[in-house]
């Protein structure tokens, strides 16, 4: 798919990049994080290996138009633009230095962050403490204090019941439990989370976001899965 151009752009343009556990997306955004191009996805290859990946992302880009820099959501813990984890997609991404590698392919800055906080980005609003959850091929997580990130939260992982919280939320749990016992194991979880980290405000996204059905209080939202994209530009908002 061919994308709109960057014409109406008076600033950088950001190539925004969303690397799920089913699928990759892409899109060209102007300083405001206002869309240049169509949404372009494809699947997530299969294996998910860093080459399978920067492959795709490669034949994906040359439907862009010129861009001036990159900001990246990937599925697992970012460290200085390293990939800790990655239990979506593939083992070989731990320790995979994917913002240098980005950087020396295309001749372009680039930052790296857990996909989730990259849709938090999008969502907060900047006030007190706002936690953003994604539930998609797993669940992702991150908390914001004052609009800012505290990174490396992995709520997914940790304890929860039998198990943890991803194994009864993310697609495996969904696929297990079916629509109307998920979304009563979702409610118990967010009552959960509320006593763990008192936040002030909760967004949830990710693709399963669409099959929340739990009545949601006046400071839970949904929020719609382009936020993924969108947040990219707020990776740079220490940037001109």
């Amino acid at each position: 798919m061919a994308g709109k151009g960057s014409a109406n752009s008076t600033g950088p343009v950001t190539l925004a990049i969303d690397i799920g556990g089913t699928g990759v997306k892409i899109m060209a955004l102007d300083e405001f994080a206002r869309p240049l191009t169509d949404r372009v996805r494809v699947p997530t290859p299969i294996p998910a290996t860093p080459k399978a990946i920067l492959t795709a992302l490669n034949e994906m880009k040359a439907g862009m138009p010129v861009f001036d820099r990159v900001g990246v959501g990937f599925p697992g813990v970012i460290k200085q633009g390293i990939t800790l984890t990655a239990p979506n997609l593939n083992q070989t991404w731990v320790g995979f230095p994917l913002q240098k590698t980005l950087e020396q392919s295309w001749g372009k800055p680039v930052r790296v962050a857990n996909d989730c906080a990259v849709q938090g980005y999008a969502a907060i609003q900047g006030k007190g403490v706002e936690l953003m959850i994604t539930l998609g091929t797993g669940m992702g997580s991150a908390i914001f204090t004052n609009g800012h990130l505290c990174p490396g939260l992995e709520l997914a992982h940790h304890p929860w019941r039998k198990k943890t919280y991803e194994d009864y939320l993310g697609r495996r749990g969904l696929k297990k439990f079916g629509s109307q016992r998920w979304n009563k194991l979702l409610a118990k979880a967010l009552d959960q989370m509320l006593a763990t980290f008192n936040w002030d405000l909760l967004y949830i996204g990710g693709g399963n976001s669409k099959k929340v059905t739990v009545k949601l209080a006046a400071n839970m939202k949904l929020v719609p899965n382009e936020d993924g994209l969108l947040g990219g530009v707020a990776l740079w908002k220490d940037q001109p």
